[in-house]
């Protein structure tokens, strides 16, 4: 049998090429996931092992027993500590690192880094330099108005030494020189894509912690000193301090890494599972249709002797090695797949671009999983064919035609049809009506692949009904178009089949279409919509601004006014709650808060602003008066003014400024009001106010609106790119259904040919089938995309602030008309080759 289905498979190797191509696509995309993925993963891992290579034990402050750093800065280490630190015989060498952000611009004003953070830190020469760093030209930093610069990122802005640049380490820009250029590989922002600035250490807590403070002790062992005896007595000597070994905090960043890499793989997985859902389709419908053609021959061999289990292992044994052909192939390409994706891994990051440095790793894994996946999924859309194969009668050899197709939609097929649907609708509507989004979501995602599951069972009775409306149309347009109708209708098995998965993938575009145009409905109504200042002054690493951005501002010509949102921590029966310190000015003229009870005017003194969110935890609405200690330990009686939504400018409780008596100096952003409308010139204006500084964003209302669409649809376009191959996977189907019946009707297209049709008109019906094809699965994926994503919609609506249905109909309509076109580009094979059938060869096929 085995020599049987490979000679088989050799002499119909043509009608199985478009399988095996969906099937080395489907593989291809898995195998250069899993691929780029361990390479991120060990590139991740790599650098982290690099990070502490010249440590044993890290020591940090805690916020508790260690000194606090002056105006309002982080926790940092004193030079006490560094002394007692030095003093412990277990230890060789400590090295007193202070590090923070900055911020590196290029000549031309764009960012050093490539999408990475702008870390900084401090040359911490010990006597014997650094050993952290390696200067490949110039020297370490010496003074205030010098900084060295690693490798990549002069060579991105085209830095030598003595070049001066322009850096930003909490809002105004400053000026410094480059007094060398070095490689590292114990930063891992440079490896993800980031900039890294070094300051003298005096330099350094200058602007990170205060004069003589540090952010923390890289301490070595002595010899033959274990690091966790060296991190016992380091933990003896500073009790109020976080003692690490580097060991540990390896580990705990590459947890961390590995963490970041699952949920990449996860989601771009979950595509590929899509493309070789898909692929099943193609799959079962090729072999179903191969066993139509080949009755007479699995007759002919069942009246030799074959059994029935003999039949079917002949059917699988012939998938089986499509298979393995296909995903060896699919591996090959994989890789090739895995070393194209490798430059697109900056930004995919939570925490900035991800390091793809260094060859490009192949773990064992990434290679069998592939190829067991293209395998077991041909052979389980194979085995229902296998299984009509086996059934197929001995008498079926003295046939002199092909079976005709069956009639009768099957009872079962459809109670199973409208018991899925039935309960996929149900999970659907009770999806939204969960208390999360955590709890709705399975309850929405199970809903959605029972209905789809209900509607492909239901697809063949679903053709002539939903073909109905357009036979009089097509009625007209000519010979060619009447018998592409009926064609379809004769054999609704054939093409519900052709279409199942264009069904899917056409739903899936559609309803992350709706949900994505919603979610651009919030984002607007979140950032742009709330603003009625003419700017908004920030970080761009969303970083604290310095007291000095809010200065410089007030004092240009150009601006009106301003007001400073600051951050602060109220306790509340005895727990922490975040809080805004926000001018009453501000809440009245420069902010447009929608508010679920009370009024914005009511802001100002003890009356504060509190979110939906919070108040439905306290029990809070508008006049609910509650006990609070302010940040500076003052008790405070607070009245509750209004309840608002929260969104991405604000959260948390809104205080009055004036309430606190010594409101911090750095700011979260700066609100302000400009005599002139917003516009180039007066955004160059401000920059060049704040020193042209390479870290700040100076956004409109506009400019805050086109940043939360350009969000939207980065991510949309990368969700269309990755269906985009299921879909080139459907279209493949219906190339390769069209093909295959252009085999099974030769002689009723020679007997065609025979009375008078021309090649032309040959082509035509092949191509007005394939767009019959197209156009029924595609209304009807749209059809369930619309229901999905207001299922879908419904859910997110009920926890994001101005979430709103939308049905974009011009994408939809697009969409439609981009998938006629695919069916007429899938039928020029087929239409070709059904117009080359020889008349009298075809006429005497048995």
């Amino acid at each position: 049998m085995f020599r049987t289905a490979w000679r088989t498979v050799r002499a119909h190797k043509s009608r199985m090429a478009l399988t095996a191509l969906a099937v080395t696509v489907g593989v291809a995309f898995v195998t250069g996931i899993l691929l780029f993925t361990a390479t991120v993963s060990d590139a991740l891992t790599g650098s982290y092992q690099q990070t502490y290579t010249h440590t044993d034990v890290v020591i940090r402050p805690d916020g508790r027993g260690a000194a606090a750093a002056p105006d309002d800065r982080l926790p940092s280490l004193t030079p006490a500590d560094l002394r007692r630190v030095q003093g412990l015989p277990e230890a060789g060498g400590v090295l007193a690192v202070v590090s923070g952000s900055t911020a590196l611009g290029c000549p031309d004003g764009r960012p050093a880094g490539r999408g990475g953070p702008a870390r900084a830190g401090n040359y911490a020469d010990s006597g014997e330099g650094d050993p952290r760093f390696t200067f490949i030209g110039g020297r370490p930093p010496a003074g205030g108005g010098e900084i060295a610069v690693d490798e990549a990122s002069a060579a991105r802005c085209g830095y030598h030494v003595g070049d001066t640049a322009r850096i930003s380490v909490d809002g105004p820009g400053l000026t410094a020189r480059i007094s060398g250029v070095f490689t590292t590989q114990a930063e891992p922002a440079v490896t993800a894509g980031g900039s890294l600035v070094l300051f003298d250490t005096a330099t350094a807590q200058q602007h990170f912690t205060s004069p003589g403070h540090y952010s923390e002790f890289h301490v070595k062992a002595a010899p033959g000193i274990p690091a966790e005896q060296l991190q016992q007595a380091a933990e003896r000597t500073l009790p109020g301090t976080v003692t690490m070994t580097a060991a540990f905090l390896t580990r705990d960043q590459q947890l961390a890494a590995q963490s970041t890499v699952t949920g990449l793989r996860t989601t771009l997985l979950s595509f590929a599972a899509v493309a070789l859902f898909v692929s099943c389709f193609l799959i079962t419908n090729t072999f179903g249709m191969l066993v139509a053609q080949r009755a007479r021959q699995i007759g002919l061999l069942r009246a030799i002797g074959a059994s029935r289990r003999q039949i079917t292992r002949l059917v699988l044994a012939e998938a089986f090695l499509v298979a393995l052909v296909a995903s060896l192939a699919g591996i090959a390409v994989g890789i090739g797949v895995a070393q194209g994706l490798r430059p697109l891994a900056s930004g995919l990051g939570k925490g900035g671009p991800l390091p793809t440095g260094g060859s490009l790793s192949l773990p064992a894994y990434a290679l069998v999983l592939p190829l067991l996946a293209g395998v077991l999924t041909t052979l389980v859309a194979a085995w229902l064919p296998a299984r009509r194969a086996a059934r197929i009668a001995p008498l079926a050899a003295l046939r002199t035609a092909l079976a005709p197709a069956p009639k009768s939609s099957g009872r079962a097929r459809v109670l199973v049809g409208i018991l899925l649907a039935g309960s996929g609708v149900a999970c659907l509507l009770a999806g939204p009506r969960t208390d999360s989004i955590q709890n709705g979501a399975p309850v929405v995602a199970l809903g959605a692949v029972l209905a789809a599951a209900g509607l492909l069972a239901l697809l063949p009775m679903l053709v002539a009904p939903a073909l109905a409306p357009v036979r009089p149309l097509l009625g007209r347009a000519g010979i060619s178009a009447r018998l592409a109708i009926r064609n379809s209708t004769r054999n609704p098995w054939r093409t519900a089949a052709a279409a199942a998965s264009l069904v899917i993938g056409v739903s899936l575009v559609t309803a992350l279409t709706m949900i994505a145009a919603g979610g651009l409905a919030a984002a607007n109504a979140q950032s742009a919509h709330v603003v009625k200042a003419d700017y908004v002054v920030s970080m761009q690493d969303l970083t604290p601004l310095s007291a000095t951005v809010e200065q410089r501002l007030a004092a240009s010509s150009d601006v009106t006014a301003t007001a400073a949102i600051r951050e602060a921590e109220l306790s509340i029966n005895q727990g922490r709650q975040y809080a805004l310190a926000v001018p009453t000015t501000a809440v009245r003229d420069m902010l447009r808060l929608r508010l679920a009870g009370g009024s914005a005017d009511a802001f100002g003194g003890p009356r504060v602003l509190v979110t939906t969110d919070d108040a439905r935890a306290y029990g809070w609405t508008a006049g609910s008066r509650f006990n609070a200690q302010l940040p500076d330990g003052r008790p405070a009686q607070l009245t509750v003014a209004g309840v608002y939504e929260s969104n991405t400018l604000l959260t948390g409780i809104l205080i009055d400024t004036a309430v606190l008596s010594s409101a911090p100096d750095t700011a979260k952003k700066v609100l302000l009001t400009t005599r002139d409308h917003p516009s180039a010139a007066l955004r160059l204006a401000l920059t060049h106010a704040l020193g042209d500084s390479p870290a700040l964003s100076i956004d409109s209302s506009d400019d805050l609106a086109r940043a939360a669409a350009d969000g939207t649809n980065r991510m949309l376009n990368l969700l269309y790119a990755l269906l985009a191959l299921s879909v080139t996977v459907a279209f493949l189907g219906i190339a390769n259904t069209l093909a295959l019946s252009v085999a099974e009707r030769r002689r009723e297209i020679g007997m065609l040919r025979a009375i008078g049709l021309t090649r032309a008109g040959v082509r035509a019906m092949v191509r007005a089938e394939a767009v019959v094809i197209a156009v029924f699965g595609g209304v009807l994926g749209t059809a369930l995309g619309v229901f999905l994503g207001w299922a879908g919609g419904e859910l997110i609506a009920g926890h994001l602030s101005g979430y709103h249905h939308g049905v974009p109909v011009g994408r939809l309509v697009v969409l439609l008309l981009l998938a006629a076109l695919a069916g007429l580009l899938a039928s020029l094979w087929p239409a070709r080759r059904a117009a080359r059938t020889p008349v009298l060869t075809a006429i005497g096929t048995e």
